[in-house]
């Protein structure tokens, strides 16, 4: 039960747990999550924070051997209700659960007061099981947390906040119609928009760019590129975007569904003088992607 933004090696332990006690049960696993996020729906004028958007959260917990997903609205009127009512008509009523994992940190129900304490002291009394997990910490001795991650990728450590993460953060979405400008400077891009993404540091990264869904238009391989997130200042752009060229390829992508992962940050967005200034900046930019992502590893 949580909300599992960013599904890091900590969420991926508690889940390994829930697996454990499944098998030793013979029950199937399950995970309780809530759309929209409960801060989207708190702070609605936040700037965007999230890591993984609903249709990414459901891919990797598939990953991660769940054989169930509960998802909960979330909204004004859902946040008022108690968390003993919350646990009497959702976690009994509707699924029925004969054990919970949770982390120590978890909260729910009006004004958080659902507690693992009181989840316990509810499943002695409703009859179910509990096992809250402690912090689980890296090799660095680092709590693995989505804050932390937040905070990494807006400093542009991309290379960081993969290691807690256990994969490469993505970005993924459809390409759409951009100016066509990069491909008058021998550059073209598939163009992604933000949506309510985490704005990581705006600048140039290293990416590996995949497919996802019927219409993969990659085939099922990865294509090295590089990429850049930000607001174009160059040519004037006004609204954050990804734009990704992808090396040695010359595919149709409008329309199509891709997942453009960030293995390295190379450097800030900048404004060049002209578009000749742009252009030899993105093939020295290329050069330096190649190098990074010839020596980097896979997670």
């Amino acid at each position: 039960m949580g909300n599992f933004d960013g599904l890091h090696r900590g969420h991926a332990a508690l889940i390994g747990r829930v697996c454990d006690l499944a098998r030793q049960g013979d029950r199937p696993t399950g995970v309780l999550t809530f759309e929209p996020h409960p801060r989207s729906v708190f702070f609605p004028a936040a700037e965007p924070f999230r890591l993984t958007p609903f249709r990414v959260k459901e891919r990797e917990l598939a990953r991660l051997g769940v054989d169930l997903l509960f998802v909960q609205h979330f909204d004004f009127a859902f946040s008022k209700k108690s968390a003993e009512d919350f646990i009497a008509e959702v976690i009994v009523g509707a699924i029925g659960a004969s054990h919970i994992v949770v982390g120590w940190d978890c909260t729910f129900g009006n004004r958080r007061r659902g507690t693992p304490d009181l989840l316990q002291a509810e499943g002695r009394r409703h009859g179910f099981g509990v096992t809250v997990i402690e912090p689980i910490r890296g090799a660095d001795t680092v709590v693995y947390s989505s804050t932390h991650i937040r905070e990494l990728l807006k400093a542009g450590k991309s290379r960081e906040a993969a290691t807690l993460l256990g994969r490469y953060w993505e970005i993924d979405g459809r390409v759409a119609a951009g100016d066509r400008r990069g491909r008058t400077i021998g550059f073209p891009t598939a163009n992604l928009g933000l949506d309510d993404y985490l704005h990581p540091a705006f600048g140039v990264y290293a990416v590996r760019v995949s497919g996802d869904g019927p219409d993969d238009p990659l085939g099922g391989r990865t294509i090295d590129g590089v990429a850049n997130i930000g607001l174009r200042p160059t040519v004037g752009g006004l609204v954050p975007r990804l734009e990704a060229h992808l090396f040695d390829i010359d595919v149709d992508l409008y329309g199509r569904h891709l997942r453009v992962a960030l293995v390295d940050f190379i450097r800030p967005e900048q404004k060049f003088t002209g578009l000749d200034a742009l252009k030899a900046q993105i093939a020295a930019d290329a050069a330096q992607a190649r190098t990074i992502l010839a020596a980097a590893g896979a997670f």
